[in-house]
Order: structure tokens, then sequence, then C-alpha cells
């Protein structure tokens, strides 16, 4: 049976940079939709240029086709009236406008909900920012790292100095939240024949992530003390809010995972005679480190499939702690099935292809398909195909 896709036959025009906004345009044309990317001349968006390790796949970056896959390009100068007016033309055609620009721009460039409704009363407009439309961080740079440490998310993993997540988690978390309003917001149209603005920023998709702490936070303030999952713990500890064993331990050939599990059941598996004595759950916050550093001990002694053969056997709560070269050859990630091979023509003429991720998304019990199978386009490569189908000439040269 041919999948349909749930978005099938809309467009989305894409005006993002970086990752968050073009992520979350992806994610709508996973589902079916025709995303359009529009690019300034000359540079086009600056993700074309920003390489994630420095790895680069023809005159892109990979991590650029991996956020843009999919897409067409088309180049315009919105300060340039003519280009301007053909912009305003696919707005007039288009389901949903997709933009990340700071406070105020999207304003000066005519691309706010207000100014796009005038064109198209149906147009969903999607924004992301930094921080909000107003407040006292408002104009500050919406990045990653800057929005981590506004929210104080370095804090929170273990240890006496803060640590940043690994990974741009608060642009992935907006873009998800974003194409999330978005959809919602198409069927509300459906519904009720009108357009409307849906908006999000780095700094709220954070506060959301955090949302176990800060209700905590807000509603028992002690419990958050000095004392309580923050003096108390070890090394190995993984969160600074729960209590042993939970955990990363080496193992005599790796490392494992260990998450909430009673300690002297873990401490009867593994042979650890002295854990017996903290039966109260009070004490595996107060000699934290203590229990951290006896089940580390013993686990160092022996390999990580020794030790998840016996703590499996007895449905523990455990994990191998996995490099990304065991992830990658492993036959539970092949079998999960999310890798597929994209693929364009250079300028020229050489082939480029990048294996990346597909949607995580399952429709009815069916992997979503790629719509193609393209990397990220060309700066204006779609630019005079675009044109064509408006009646107009020759497109602007990208």
């Amino acid at each position: 049976m041919t999948q349909i896709k749930p978005l099938e036959g809309m467009l989305v025009l894409d005006f993002s940079q970086f990752l968050a906004g073009p992520v979350a345009a992806t994610r709508l044309a996973d589902l079916g939709a025709r995303v359009i990317k529009i690019e300034r001349p000359g540079e086009g968006d600056i993700g074309r240029t920003l390489a994630f390790a420095g790895s680069r796949a023809g005159s892109d970056t990979v991590s650029f086709h991996a956020m843009n896959r999919g897409k067409e390009s088309v180049v315009a100068d919105m300060k340039d009236p003519a280009d301007r007016a053909f912009v305003m033309r696919l707005v007039a055609r288009a389901d949903v406008v997709i933009e990340n620009f700071r406070p105020g721009v999207s304003e000066r460039l005519g691309l706010d909900y207000a100014s796009l409704r005038e064109v198209n009363p149906r147009i969903v407009h999607g924004s992301i920012t930094g921080y909000g439309r107003s407040g006292p961080w408002a104009k500050r740079p919406g990045q990653d790292l800057l929005a981590q440490s506004i929210a104080g998310l370095p804090w929170l993993s273990p240890g006496d100095a803060p640590q940043a997540v690994g990974l741009s988690v608060a642009d992935h978390l907006a873009s998800c939240h974003l194409a999330h309003g978005v959809t919602a917001m198409l069927l509300r149209r459906e519904r009720t024949g009108e357009g409307g603005t849906v908006e999000t920023s780095l700094l709220e998709s954070l506060l959301d992530l955090e949302f176990e702490l800060l209700s905590v936070k807000l509603t028992d303030p002690a419990a958050l003390g000095e004392g309580f999952g923050s003096d108390t713990g070890g090394e190995h500890g993984a969160h600074r809010f729960l209590s042993a064993p939970y955990g990363i331990y080496p193992t005599a050939d790796g490392n494992l995972s260990i998450a909430m599990n009673p300690v002297p059941k873990i401490g009867e598996l593994l042979g650890i005679a002295e854990l017996a004595e903290y039966a109260d759950p009070q004490s595996w916050w107060d000699h934290q480190g203590e229990i951290e550093e006896l089940i580390a001990a013993r686990l160092a002694t022996r390999p990580t499939a020794e030790w998840l053969e016996i703590l499996d056997a007895a449905d523990v709560w455990c994990a191998p702690v996995h490099t990304i070269d065991e992830l990658v050859r492993h036959e539970g990630f092949v079998e999960i099935g999310m890798v597929q091979r994209v693929s364009r023509t250079e300028a020229d003429g050489s082939r480029v292809e990048v294996d990346t991720m597909m949607s995580p998304l399952r429709i009815d019990g069916a992997r979503i398909a790629p719509a193609n199978a393209l990397a990220a386009p060309l700066l204006g490569a779609d630019s005079a195909a675009v044109r064509a189908e408006l009646g107009e000439g020759v497109a602007r040269v990208a």
C-alpha cells in the first residue's frame, strides 16, 4: 500500500537559518510537505559553512545536508522590491512560513504574521526566537550554548563545575515544538478556515525540558537545597537529583549504566555484602559517594557483557554505554532502520552522497519513507523552476 503522508500537498516557505528553524521545516518535509528554502543571495543560510566536526560534503557541510535534505532552494533579497514582490506571491500560495529571526527583524522584512496575513489569511506562521519577544534576554544572541547557560542546564550534571550538554539540545527541542505547533495550527485551520501564528524559543524549550526540576523548585524549594543530590554524590553519579545507584560505572572493558534500583538488590546481585546495610532509601542519598565507589570497584573486575547477563536476568534497569562507533555497528542500530542515503550533483558535475537520519516517526506501522533521495539543495538551485511556476522570468543569480 502506498504511504500517504499527512502533510502532502502543503507548501512550506523556510526563511530560517542555522539549526532550530531549518530542522523544524525538515520535520514538516518528512511528513510530506513541500519545503522551499528562501535564502539570501551570495552566502545563503550561514549553516552552509558552519561545519559540525569540520565535515563537508561537496560545497556544503554534512550538517547542512542533514538539516535541509529534500528541500528546494530559491534565492531572494528581501530588500529588493522585485524579489520581495516575488516572495509575497509565493506567500499567497503557501500554507506555512517558518522563520527564526531576532525580535523585530521579521517586522522589518514584512515576514511577521500581521504582514503575512494581509497577503494570505490562511497562512500559518511559525517562529523561533532565542528567549521570547520581550524581557531582559529578548535581544541576546539566540544560540544553543548561551540558551543552555541562561536556563541553568550546565549546573544540572553532577560535579562541582558546570557542564554543557554536548549536543544542540535547545535547538532540537525547539524544532520539535515548532513542528508540533505548526501541525496543530494546520489542523485548526482545517476546522475554522483561519490561519494563525505559533512561536516558541530556545529558552522555553529548555524550561519545558526542566519541568520536573522547576516544578519541585517552585513547589518545594527545600527539596533541592544543599546536601540533597548535590554534595553527597561521587564521581560516578549521572544525575544531580537522583540517588545512588543511578550512575555510569567503568567495567573491565567498557562502561555500564545503572538506573533507579534498590541498593541492597544491586549489592546482592553484584556480590557486594556492604550494600546490605543500606536498606533505608534515605541512605542512598546520605552515603551516595560511598555506595557508588563500592559498585564501581566491583564492576571494574569483570567485562560489561558478564555483568549485563547477571543484571538483565534479574530485570535490573541497566545498559551498556556505547561509543558512537559501537552504536553505529550494532545490530540494534541497523534494526531500527533510521539511516537514509541522500545525494546531489555538484556544480562541477561531481556526485555527493550523505548518510543521515530519517524521521523518528512511524505511521501506520511503517517508517516514514523519504519523499526523495535528495540532499540539501545547492544555493538557488530551484530559483528558475519556482519562478517559472509563478510565470516569471529568469531567476536572480545566486
